[in-house]
């Protein structure tokens, strides 16, 4: 089995214990008891399907349209005014729309999608591709390292009036990924106090983010209001134990918990499947990494390297924080765990992505295949 198909495997059971855990999480107390036809049937289960469908279809993609151009603009950069777009359109009227004091969405009749998803995953494939193709000014301060950290700034500030968790996220996977291209570590360095300054003035002046720092660092000032949230996810984690209250007997799901199918199902992992089913989850996150690193050592083209190891960081990352969060290692974020938090838009983009993994492994394969069969070739 190939790296890629072991990475493709992880996700589906990833996927698989998502739609689990989502509909346990999503119980409710009801007087009509839930068939299996209702679980074959509900939104996660279809999300999780046309998930793998787009995984499959991302396993398939013809690579060299990457690298297309159009206008002799390459196709990858039409990504950046779409995300731009798509961005702006939360505050539009009629397709802009407000979930839990947050514009974070957009419905074309009927149809929801996150933006900042769109942008997220858009943006580690730009960066990719801009860094392979300017592998001789990668180095340079001024013409390699400011033009991608400034755009990525300015969509990533774009992204935090919103959500901050994602910006923060996408600013981290483009300074891996430049820095993996070539640059320099005081690059970084020297950018430092404006990132922190950005994040500063993103987090003072919003109330609610002030509030959420304030509560991390004391929860039990106000464990009723505002502690509340953090509070019930680390008593659901407490709950578990060693080996779990046992699937679908979570307590903490019947509205202790808030956002418990989304950005806090982690608590409701632990609660039910105890700390073998964290150690379980962890172990799946581990695994689809190293599988990752380990088809991007062996990556002949630059542009495939980068962009595979910003899709695997992303993931890496994203799941990274989610557990922090809802352990109460770092402030509260809205971001949700990789394949397994309940969502559409974040489902089928990671699940694309991944396959996009897989066929750059399947390249990869092919073409070291070629180049050893040429010297063979040569002698006859």
């Amino acid at each position: 089995m190939r790296a890629g198909q072991g990475i493709i495997v992880i996700s589906i059971i990833l996927l698989m214990l998502g739609v689990v855990m989502v509909n346990s999480a999503g119980t409710q107390i009801s007087e009509e008891p839930l068939s299996l036809l209702d679980i074959l049937t509900n939104r996660p289960t279809l999300l999780a399907f046309f998930a793998i469908v787009a995984m499959y279809l991302g396993s398939r993609f013809p690579l060299r349209w990457l690298e297309y151009k159009p206008l002799n603009i390459p196709i990858i950069y039409f990504l950046l005014p779409i995300s731009i777009i798509l961005l702006l359109l939360v505050y539009a009227p009629v397709v802009g729309k407000e979930v839990n004091n947050s514009r974070r969405w957009v419905d074309f009749g009927g149809f929801n999608f996150q933006p900042s998803e769109v942008a997220k995953w858009s943006m580690v494939a730009v960066i990719a591709w801009w860094s392979s193709k300017n592998v001789k000014n990668i180095t340079s301060y001024w013409k390699g390292f400011i033009p991608p950290i400034i755009g990525v700034g300015a969509i990533s500030a774009m992204i935090s009036i919103e959500d901050l968790g994602t910006a923060v996220l996408l600013f981290s996977v483009t300074c891996f990924i430049l820095f993996a291209a070539g640059s320099k570590f005081w690059h970084f360095v020297t950018f430092l106090p404006v990132a922190a300054g950005g994040f500063y003035l993103a987090v003072y002046r919003s109330e609610y983010r002030m509030t959420r720092l304030q509560t991390f660092l004391d929860p039990y000032k106000d464990p009723e209001r505002d502690g509340y949230h953090i509070l019930q996810s680390l008593s659901a984690i407490s709950e578990g134990g060693i080996s779990g209250l046992g699937l679908g007997n979570s307590i903490h799901k019947f509205g202790y918990l808030p956002e418990d199918t989304t950005d806090f199902i982690f608590s409701i992992i632990c609660e039910e499947l105890g700390l073998f089913g964290a150690i379980a989850v962890a172990t799946l996150y581990i695994s689809l990494t190293v599988l990752g690193f380990c088809i991007i050592n062996k990556i002949s083209s630059s542009f495939h390297q980068l962009l595979a190891l910003g899709i695997v960081v992303t993931i890496g990352l994203q799941a990274s924080i989610n557990v922090l969060v809802v352990t109460a290692l770092v402030p509260t974020k809205g971001i949700a765990l990789p394949l397994l938090s309940n969502g559409g838009t974040g489902w089928l983009l990671t699940a694309f992505c991944i396959g996009l993994i897989d066929a750059i492994d399947r390249n990869a394969k092919a073409s070291s295949t070629v180049h050893h069969a040429l010297p063979t070739t040569a002698l006859v």
